[in-house]
């Protein structure tokens, strides 16, 4: 995988549907040898943006269909998102629940509140739950015949959380992992992993028990012939134990530390960082959410495990941070993010990547440098690829803060966007990291120099003597690259 580089994106947003993807990634981007098409069940924008299908097992037609699927993961790592923790209330297994309540076969699927808190809940147990928005996660609902039921719902009212040890959805997940993996899914993420398990007196996140749930769903997927990239933000400890227990997880913590090192000059935290990640992760710099800042705090999101220190930041500088991000961005940001919008996760700040650094195509593209010298699945995200801004527009449209990073390109603004400077630099630094053959050797980090304190220095040395290079001037904003010997123009 060291020389894999991943793309990120939504069928529709970036090239119209699924056959069109498939002719950019086999013309424009063909540099990307790997793909994680964002869900493309039916429907695509329901209440969570295809998060929230009215049925997992079918691809939205205006997309195209199983066979499309099939033929993208013919030439290339295709991945694939499982939603693991909730159905859609528009699902035929919610509707069979509704109309039949409990004598309903799928009844068993769905949480409420009563099949959590058997004995009853208390304040104080209802004050443990740990969930990423404001309020609990409830919702009454009434069935048919006339019935009020409370139902558990972690994120949105049409998002129903399944009872994860149910015989019934034990069988409905593995179906699905069989549909992915017969249409060529060769890696499935786990999406929302951490809510997955429900248990009295406990925040229900991260739990024990989930991470039972997790280890024996990672077997069933491996059965079915498929990787597992593991979904969770919390802190940094959490990312060391799901790397030691997945085939892959998430570096989350890199952006915030990146955007950190390069508002402040100051590479301490970053270079820290460095040190101690894992490297089977994905390495990401941004994604179809917001940029994480619970992943650099201390505790927060780490569920039921004792303390596990401080973060990656201190709080103070946290907030300086986010209010970097948001005087960088205009101030957008800050309409886009928590409760200024309807967001389903508050603790990340929605912004493209280039405009948290103000625009600076620059700097932009010593981050990417970094993202692509560092160990792991470099994965570029389809807005921060194309060196795309806010899109005010479409967030004043939906109300959705995270819409701000989640652009519709026409085939005119793509092919104005490939054509940029900044994105054919950015291309043929992905070609390099696919191609290179150090970055089959061996990866260095030079200790941390005090003369130099916002400088940081990396690379590979390959067995044939092939070398890689990167400097990475954190005050000026700017990297260079220096491949076998020589300067690489960034």
């Amino acid at each position: 995988m060291s020389n894999s580089v991943h793309l990120l994106t939504y069928a529709d947003r970036l090239a119209g549907d699924l056959p069109g993807l498939r002719r950019l990634l086999e013309g424009p981007l063909s540099a990307f040898d790997g793909v994680h098409i964002l869900p493309f069940f039916a429907p695509i924008d329901g209440a969570d943006a295809g998060f929230d299908p009215d049925d997992h097992r079918v691809v939205d037609a205006r997309l195209g269909t199983w066979d499309d699927v099939a033929a993208l993961a013919a030439d290339r790592s295709l991945t694939a998102d499982l939603i693991v923790n909730h159905i859609s209330t528009r699902s035929p297994e919610f509707l069979s629940f509704m109309r039949d309540g409990d004598a309903s076969p799928h009844a068993g699927m769905f949480l409420t509140l009563d099949r959590v808190f058997p004995g009853g809940a208390t304040e104080a147990m209802l004050g443990r739950i740990y969930r990423p928005r404001p309020g609990l996660p409830l919702t009454p609902i009434t069935l048919t015949d006339g019935t009020r039921r409370i139902l558990w719902t972690t994120f949105t009212p049409e998002q129903a959380d399944l009872d994860v040890t149910d015989p019934g959805t034990v069988e409905y997940l593995d179906e699905l992992l069989a549909i992915l993996a017969a249409h060529g899914v060769d890696t499935v993420r786990l999406d929302a992993a951490g809510y997955a398990v429900k248990t009295a007196g406990t925040s229900s996140f991260m739990t024990e028990r989930t991470r039972t749930f997790l280890a024996e769903l990672t077997e069933r997927a491996r059965s079915a012939g498929l990787r597992v990239l593991v979904e969770v933000h919390a802190h940094w400890r959490l990312t060391l134990e799901l790397a030691s227990a997945s085939d892959l997880t998430y570096d989350f913590a890199l952006p915030p530390l990146v955007l950190d090192a390069l508002h402040t000059g100051d590479a301490a935290p970053l270079h820290r960082w460095l040190e101690l990640r894992p490297h089977n992760v994905v390495t990401v710099l941004d994604t179809h959410d917001g940029i994480g800042v619970i992943d650099v705090g201390a505790n927060a999101g780490h569920g039921d495990a004792s303390d596990p220190g401080p973060g990656l930041l201190p709080p103070e500088r946290i907030d300086a941070l986010v209010e970097a991000i948001h005087a960088a961005t205009g101030g957008v940001s800050r309409r886009a993010t928590g409760a200024a919008a309807s967001n389903v996760d508050l603790y990340q700040v929605n912004t493209t990547f280039l405009d948290a650094l103000g625009g600076d195509h620059e700097a932009m593209l010593a981050a990417r440098a970094l993202q692509l010298v560092l160990p792991g699945t470099p994965q570029l995200y389809y807005v921060g690829l194309l060196m795309g801004h806010n899109d005010e527009r479409l967030l004043a449209a939906t109300g959705v803060g995270r819409d701000v990073n989640r652009h519709h390109y026409s085939p005119e603004g793509l092919r104005e966007a490939l054509t940029s400077s900044a994105v054919q630099r950015l291309l043929a630094l992905v070609e390099l990291r696919r191609t290179h053959p150090a970055f089959s050797g061996e990866w260095w980090l030079a200790a941390a120099d005090p003369e130099e304190p916002g400088t940081i220095v990396t690379g590979w040395r390959g067995g044939d003597g092939r070398t890689i290079t990167l400097r990475l001037d954190l005050r000026a904003r700017r990297a260079s690259l220096t491949v076998d010997g020589r300067p690489y123009p960034l």
